[in-house]
């Protein structure tokens, strides 16, 4: 797969309105890794006092999104050693997200209008991203919550933050918002740990995950990328850092890891839960959770954004089914790449895309970082990165 070094070396070349500053990527199969690769460079413009250091695949990167899955592994422990039932209310566990209500619009004053829920949450719905909650930057209702200062940003990794009402009765629809933050709250309270301890000692540990948490170690931030920002045609960096001190280290978007790192994490879904030193889930766990979870009726929406300054409007293959599972997105049909029917996927927001193909036992990981979120460039490199590994493979 040498050839994916190109692919590398042009997605990171041409004017900034088309390039990414640099960009690190793995493929593995469950017998080893097949390619691991990058190009250009941690930061432009000098932001960093090595601002010319180049990209590697152990380069530290703001997972964002691509965070859940690693929470909900941890969630998935819990289920394993019989700590914890999805369907019973997670106010049995964190008492808070039973005072959650479901927002009813606003008054003439702009205050919510808020009701009781009828439906109990579930920790089930907080991994398929069926309880309700949302981000501000892909709801209007929530961005207005945010903006009128009745809220944190969820960035902030305040727990007011998640305290939002939900849009809609739990259970009965699907949209994407701060449910994995929650869900790592679950994990602390049934654990009675911090989240990140827990992943250091049950995920990263057997996976050998050395380069990722939530709180950067000295030798993580004298590796870390920076995030850019691309305006108009301009690749600017920025300052931005995942709060270090957090109040909840926010399971559904507060990790930093590495490429490598990653790897190892989609290739323990290809082993059926098992890690370099030890198993992480049982077998019968992962056959499970990587199947479609959603009701009959519910059903995966595009996400449509709301600040051009985060995100642009997101689709994965347009115009496919498309379900999702514990806590991954599943792709029903056979995708364009190559990627299997009932294949996994998911992103992160500073363009961080991964793929688990258990048919085809393969994994990938591109990842860059880059706002606003599905930047049309990065998107078209990452999917033209996968469409070779198959054809590498064929």
């Amino acid at each position: 797969m040498d050839r994916l070094d190109g692919l590398l070396a042009a997605a990171v070349h041409g004017p900034d309105s088309t390039r990414v500053p640099g960009v690190a990527a793995a493929v593995v199969r469950s017998h080893g890794v097949e390619y691991s690769g990058a190009a250009g460079v941690r930061a432009l413009g000098g932001a960093e006092p090595d601002g010319a250091a180049p990209m590697t695949t152990d380069t530290v990167i703001a997972l964002y999104s691509a965070s859940k899955p690693l929470t909900g592994t941890a969630v998935l422990q819990c289920v394993d050693d019989g700590l914890l039932d999805l369907d019973a209310p997670a106010a049995e566990y964190v008492p808070e997200i039973g005072e959650i209500e479901v927002l009813d619009g606003f008054d003439a004053d702009g205050a919510p209008l808020t009701r009781s829920v009828s439906t109990p949450i579930t920790t089930r719905m907080l991994l398929l991203h069926t309880a309700g909650f949302a981000y501000p930057f892909f709801d209007a209702d929530y961005q207005r919550l945010v903006k009128d200062g009745r809220y944190p940003d969820p960035v902030t990794a305040q727990k007011a933050s998640l305290t939002t009402p939900i849009l809609f009765e739990p259970g009965t629809r699907w949209n994407y918002g701060t449910s994995m933050d929650w869900a790592g709250l679950v994990v602390e309270a049934v654990r009675g740990a911090r989240l990140e301890q827990m992943l250091r000692d049950r995920v990263f540990a057997p996976l050998g995950m050395a380069s990722s948490g939530f709180v950067l170690t000295d030798d993580m931030e004298s590796r870390r990328a920076t995030v850019h920002l691309r305006r108009g045609d301009a690749l600017k960096s920025t300052r931005i850092v995942m709060p270090q001190q957090p109040e909840v280290q926010m399971g559904g978007q507060g990790l930093y890891s590495t490429v490598d790192d990653y790897a190892r994490f989609l290739q323990m879904w290809l082993r059926d839960g098992v890690g370099d030193n030890g198993r992480v889930l049982s077998a019968e766990t992962v056959a499970w959770a990587a199947r479609n979870g959603l009701a009959d009726g519910v059903h995966v929406t595009k996400l449509h954004g709301v600040d051009p300054v985060v995100t642009h409007d997101a689709e994965f293959f347009p115009g496919q089914s498309k379900s999702w599972a514990y806590t991954f997105l599943v792709n029903d049909e056979a995708a364009p790449t190559g990627r299997s029917a009932g294949s996994l996927g998911w992103a992160g927001l500073a363009n961080i895309y991964f793929w688990i193909d258990r048919t085809a036992d393969v994994a990938g990981v591109w990842g860059t970082q880059v706002l606003p979120f599905a930047d049309p460039a990065a998107m078209a490199a990452a999917l033209e990165f996968e469409t070779r590994v198959y054809r590498e493979m064929a």
